[in-house]
């Protein structure tokens, strides 16, 4: 932008944590209490004391996390005991609302072991559902006679083997691949010998190796995308931070901020900054994922005399010493930012804002358009 500055921002560890703390617990962005006695500590200049509290504030966002994780888990096991219609307790869903990073740590310890026994029941319900199908019915070929002389399979021994297997099938497995699993278990009423049964196992054994393939992809992917949504969700609450931060931090050295950071999004993540003294000036400001600011001063006139373009040059240098005003303040905040760019006051010509050109545009055109009617 030009006639005006281009600065790098970097969030402090202590900010990043706690606004993933608190849009984890859901309650928007903000800092959480040890987050904010960090950056205390950082600005008192107290390294000790600082990195003791980030200390806990990063053990802390660990367990929450985790604590999360394990929300997830328990709602995707609902879930499947709901499709299996399958009666297998699971733990209570856990608020984490308030909780100690101690308490958080212990209660996943706890509740790890009960997932896993109710994921190895909910497979052991799907497999005896199979078991269910295949020999809920007459097995003709498990009790014909013998064709090349061979004993047949015992159908108990068979539905216990075919149980044991299909026990190992994940049970967020897909409908489609419990089917394809399914079907291939149903050839053991076709089976004559034990020769044929174990033929029939080991294609089975072979699909649900495909089955859980695939239903581990899918859980991958699940995990990918789940953890896309999240860094988005970072990046956005660290950006609505850094907004929130430099609003505030102008608007108490008596700017007033038009067309709010609340729809920043709308406005193309431009935003105005004007003063009463101003009548002439203003300044747009950008900042693009919290990682870059850019502020240019801007006409809303075009300059007309030299005493124009003096005024000019007193407010691009009021609004420099503002700017790096804001920058000592929002560095305690845990915004720090490096300039990248400058363009000095006075050195350029400041820009018509666009808005006025186009009103000059129309103005012009309708006194064009007055002149060939006359």
């Amino acid at each position: 932008m030009s006639s005006g500055i281009d600065a790098d921002i970097a969030l402090d560890a202590a900010v990043v944590l706690s606004l993933g703390m608190t849009r984890l617990l859901g309650h928007g962005a903000g800092l959480a209490g040890r987050g904010a006695e960090a950056l205390a500590e950082l600005a008192a200049g107290r390294a000790e004391a600082r990195a003791a509290a980030l200390a806990e504030v990063r053990t802390h966002e660990r367990a929450l996390r985790e604590a999360v994780e394990r929300d997830a888990r328990i709602a995707a096991l609902a879930g499947t005991r709901a499709k299996l219609g399958a009666e297998v307790p699971l733990p209570d869903r856990l608020d984490p609302a308030g909780r100690s990073a101690a308490e958080l740590t212990a209660w996943c310890a706890a509740t790890d072991p009960v997932l896993d026994e109710a994921e190895r029941r909910l497979s052991e319900h799907l497999a005896a559902q199979v078991g269910t199908q295949i020999f809920g019915v007459p097995a003709e070929g498990l009790a014909a006679g013998v064709a090349d002389g061979a004993p047949p399979p015992r159908a108990g021994d068979v539905r216990e083997h075919l149980e044991r297997i299909v026990a190992r099938l994940l049970p967020d497995a897909e409908e489609a691949e419990r089917r394809d699993v399914a079907e291939a278990a149903r050839l053991l009423a076709g089976a004559a010998t034990p020769a044929d049964a174990e033929a029939v196992l080991h294609e089975v054994r072979l699909r649900i190796q495909e089955a859980n393939r695939r239903t581990r992809e899918r859980r991958d992917e699940e995990r990918r995308r789940a953890a896309e949504r999240d860094a988005a969700e970072q990046a956005e609450a660290e950006r609505r931070y850094v907004l929130d931060s430099i609003t505030t931090a102008f608007e108490d050295m008596g700017y007033e901020v038009q067309a709010g950071f609340e729809t920043l999004t709308a406005e193309d993540g431009t935003v105005t900054l004007t003063k009463g003294a101003w009548p002439d000036h203003s300044v747009r400001m950008r900042v693009d994922d919290a990682a870059h600011v850019r502020a240019s001063m801007v006409r809303e006139r075009p300059a007309e005399s030299e005493d124009d373009r003096r005024v000019d040059v007193e407010r691009e240098r009021e609004w420099c010493e503002a700017f790096e005003a804001a920058r000592d303040r929002l560095a305690g905040e845990g915004i720090r930012s490096e300039v990248a760019w400058r363009l000095e006051p006075g050195v350029r010509e400041l820009p018509v804002s666009a808005e006025a050109r186009q009103t000059r545009g129309r103005a012009g055109q309708r006194e064009r358009s007055r002149e060939r009617h006359k």
